[in-house]
């Protein structure tokens, strides 16, 4: 096996340097046209790092649901999950964290990168509830660096085709994987049939 040791190496190894769109697009705050892919996102996911390890967390609500306070400035309200709470226990150690927003049906990505910290201003909170339901904490990032993603990927892997999409029933459900780790003490089909409504009163 041969392996990559430096930067020298790498660099070589993906000439020619990277074309100008791939540099001028990084913006230090929000731009009219970045504002836009914000607004119009209803999907991120949330990468930090802390003393275990890296963790990349799926988050999503309505479209906009990041909210741009300031050109400098992003709030991502923590709506309920399964209290883990691994992204907030790495910011609150260690604040350096990314967003990468995708927007449905656009190969267009968005990449937000800085550094955060957790509010729980009771006002704050208030202005992101959801059918009378705050969430616990509001993720604040001070942004370094914006910039769209090109295309490739999303190009690559048709994720918007609806040909291409899986079958669910093809693929192991959640209560099989809890039941299959846990000696069937955990999950099973009961969890899988009772998860509908459990997510349903328990979204916000």
């Amino acid at each position: 096996m041969t392996i990559v040791t430096s930067i020298a190496q790498l660099e070589a190894l993906y000439m020619p340097a990277p074309a100008a769109a791939s540099t001028v697009k990084v913006a230090r705050q929000m731009t009219p046209q970045y504002r836009r892919l914000v607004q119009a996102s209803p999907f991120a996911a949330l990468a930090t790092v802390g003393p275990e390890g890296i963790d990349c967390s799926p988050r999503g609500d309505q479209p906009g649901f990041v909210r741009i306070h300031d050109d400098q400035t992003l709030m991502m309200p923590d709506r309920r999950g399964n209290n883990r709470i691994d992204s907030l226990r790495n910011i609150v150690r260690d604040p350096r964290c990314a967003f990468l927003f995708l927007l449905p049906g656009s190969g267009t990505t968005f990449r937000a990168q800085g550094r955060a910290h957790i509010s729980v201003d009771p006002d704050l909170l208030d202005s992101f509830a959801v059918e009378g339901k705050p969430p616990r904490s509001v993720i604040v990032m001070a942004i370094d660096e914006l910039y769209f993603q090109c295309a490739r990927a999303i190009v690559r892997s048709e994720l918007w085709n609806p040909d291409r999409h899986i079958d669910p029933a093809t693929l192991p459900s959640p209560g099989e994987i809890l039941a299959a780790m846990t000696d069937n003490q955990v999950g099973g089909q009961a969890y899988d049939t009772a998860w509908p409504e459990r997510a349903r009163q328990t979204m916000w």
